[in-house]
C-alpha cells in the first residue's frame, strides 16, 4: 500500500490527532498494511519481532495463550499488541484472532517506542489505552468476588452492546461476534450459564438476538 493510503488509514485514529501531517507521513513510510480474513490468527510476536497493530476495519479478540481464554475484544479505530511496549514476557502469552474480516496496519514495537519518546501526546495516548485495559481486567476480578454469575453476564451484554452497537430510535444493535464460550471466558462463568442467562434475557424482552446480531431496547440501557 502507498503512503497516502496508509495516511488515510491512520487519520481515523484519535491517537494520532496531535502528531501533525509531517510526522504522520513519516510514520506511514514504515508501516505495513494487511487484510486479515475472519477466523485468522494474528501473531503478535513473530520470530521475536514484536509489533503494534492498528485496527482500521473489523473486530479482533485477544486470547491468553496460557489458559486459552479471551481477555478482551478490540473494535475498529483501536490498537492492540501494545503489551509488547510494557511487559515483554506477558506479550508472549497473547494472540489475536479476527472475529470478522479486518484491515490492519502494524509497526515494529521498537520503532513505535522511538516515535512515542519524541511525541508525548502519542506516548500518553498509548499508556491510557494500556491503563484502561488493566482496569477492565481488575474490574473482572472485582466482579468475580462480589457479583453472581448472572449479574456479570447481564452487565457484560449491556456493556458490549453499548460499545460495539449502533443506535436507532428504539434499540441498539451490535454484531453477534462472540460465542457463548467467549462470553463465559470474559465473565468467568460457564458456557451453559451464559446460554441460560441469554435465554432468560430474551424471554424477559430485554434483548433479542440471532446468529448475526444482538440488540437491546434503548430504554433498558437508559434506565
Amino acid at each position: 500500500m502507498n503512503t497516502i493510503t496508509k495516511y488515510w488509514f491512520l487519520e481515523g485514529f484519535n491517537l494520532f490527532n496531535k502528531l501533525g501531517r509531517i510526522t504522520m507521513m513519516r510514520m506511514c513510510e514504515i508501516l505495513e498494511m494487511d487484510h486479515i480474513d475472519k477466523g485468522t490468527t494474528i501473531q503478535l510476536i513473530n520470530k521475536d519481532q514484536k509489533s503494534i497493530f492498528f485496527l482500521k476495519k473489523g473486530t479482533v479478540k485477544i486470547i491468553d495463550t496460557v489458559n486459552d481464554s479471551v481477555k478482551y475484544v478490540v473494535k475498529k479505530g483501536n490498537i492492540f499488541g501494545e503489551l509488547a511496549l510494557y511487559d515483554e514476557d506477558a506479550a508472549h502469552e497473547e494472540r489475536a484472532v479476527a472475529l470478522e474480516d479486518c484491515i490492519i496496519c502494524y509497526i515494529e514495537a521498537d520503532r513505535m517506542q522511538n516515535i512515542m519518546e519524541r511525541h508525548r501526546s502519542l506516548k500518553n495516548g498509548v499508556l491510557k489505552i494500556y491503563g484502561m485495559r488493566i482496569k477492565k481486567l481488575e474490574r473482572r476480578l472485582h466482579d468475580l468476588l462480589y457479583k453472581d454469575s448472572a449479574t456479570r453476564i447481564r452487565e457484560f451484554i449491556t456493556d458490549y452492546i453499548q460499545e460495539f452497537g449502533e443506535e436507532d430510535e428504539t434499540q441498539i444493535t451490535a454484531k453477534n461476534l462472540l460465542s457463548h464460550k467467549d462470553i463465559a471466558n470474559l465473565t468467568n462463568t460457564s458456557r451453559q450459564t451464559v446460554s441460560n442467562v441469554l435465554s432468560s434475557l430474551r424471554k424477559e424482552g430485554i434483548i433479542n438476538y440471532d446468529s448475526k446480531r444482538i440488540a437491546m431496547n434503548s430504554k433498558v440501557i437508559t434506565d
